[in-house]
Parts: structure tokens; C-alpha cells; sequence
């Protein structure tokens, strides 16, 4: 339900889904729900998953590729924004790697959490007890939105600010 209503909430304010390209899970909804809805979705799929017959077939654009890495490249460059909805590994690969990305000034754009029934919890508190515990400056611990709702969400990203740390000295950044 809330996959749909953000694939509706995209299309409504014209932007564009730039994913996998899978046509199973929450995201294959969400691309299901934007081109219902007249929007675009371009798919970013490894030679290797087309294969196996996981490609959304009615996607406005498809871009195939040779790796996994490759994928994640091509998907960042083309966003700007991302939005993680609960999911397994790929999602928490997908996750860390732009987070990583932002925290190292390779991009700019806003990333946030749909916290669906609680699901990213543990997760966040995780975040909080990184930076309790040394391993995660608070400034890029703030580089990760959360709200309940899509409407919520895109509201934060309206007013995004990117995170800047300055240069890192003696191990910490000033």
C-alpha cells in the first residue's frame, strides 16, 4: 500500500524512478504504480538478472550492464535523491553505499527512510549507537531522513540541506 502511494506520489509531481529494474517486490510496485499513473521509470539491470527473466518488462527506459557495481553507479548518477522502503541485503547494499558516497562528498542529494510498521528501527538505533560509540560523526548521521509516510518524506527532501564536514585531520574531520 505505501509502495503504491509513493509510485503514485512520484508520478504525480513528475519525477522520474530510476531503480533495479526488477519487476518483483516493493520496487516492482512502485514502478508498477508511476507508469499507471502516466510517469517514467527507467530500469538500471545486470546482463546476468535479465537472464533470469527478473526485468520489468514495461519500463520507459532500460539500461543494461555488466556488474552489480556498475548498476549502483549508473543509478546514482542518474538520481537525485534516494529512498530506501523496507527490504533485505540489496537494499541495505544499496543503503550503506550511498550513504558512504554522501559521507565522502561524492554526491549531495538527500537519502531517506519510508519506516513502514517500524521496520527500520533497530536500524536507526544502530546509526545512533555508531555515533555513541565513536565510529560515526553526528553531522553524517544526519545525512539519513526518516519519516513514516511518502508525502512526509518528500516534504524533507524539499528542504534538504546537505551535511558538510570540512577536511579530515588526525582521523576526525574539523
Amino acid at each position: 500500500e505505501i509502495a503504491w502511494e509513493l509510485g503514485e506520489l512520484l508520478a504525480k509531481k513528475n519525477h522520474t524512478l530510476v531503480y533495479g529494474a526488477g519487476n518483483v517486490g516493493l520496487m516492482g510496485v512502485i514502478a508498477d504504480a508511476i507508469l499507471e499513473k502516466g510517469g517514467k521509470v527507467t530500469g538500471v539491470i545486470p546482463n546476468f538478472l535479465v537472464e533470469k527473466e527478473v526485468a520489468h518488462k514495461g519500463l520507459t527506459d532500460i539500461i543494461t550492464v555488466d556488474s552489480m557495481h556498475e548498476r549502483k553507479q549508473i543509478m546514482a548518477e542518474k538520481s537525485d535523491a534516494f529512498i530506501a522502503l523496507p527490504g533485505g541485503f540489496g537494499t541495505m547494499d544499496e543503503l550503506c553505499e550511498i550513504l558512504t558516497w554522501s559521507q565522502l562528498d561524492l554526491h549531495n542529494c538527500p537519502i531517506g527512510l519510508i519506516n513502514i510498521g517500524g521496520y527500520f528501527d533497530l536500524l536507526i538505533q544502530f546509526f545512533d549507537k555508531m555515533v555513541e560509540d565513536g565510529f560515526l560523526n553526528k553531522v553524517n548521521r544526519g545525512l539519513i531522513l526518516v519519516d513514516e509516510t511518502p508525502e512526509g518524506l518528500l516534504d524533507q527532501f524539499k528542504n534538504y540541506t546537505p551535511n558538510k564536514m570540512g577536511k579530515w585531520f588526525d582521523g576526525e574531520k574539523s
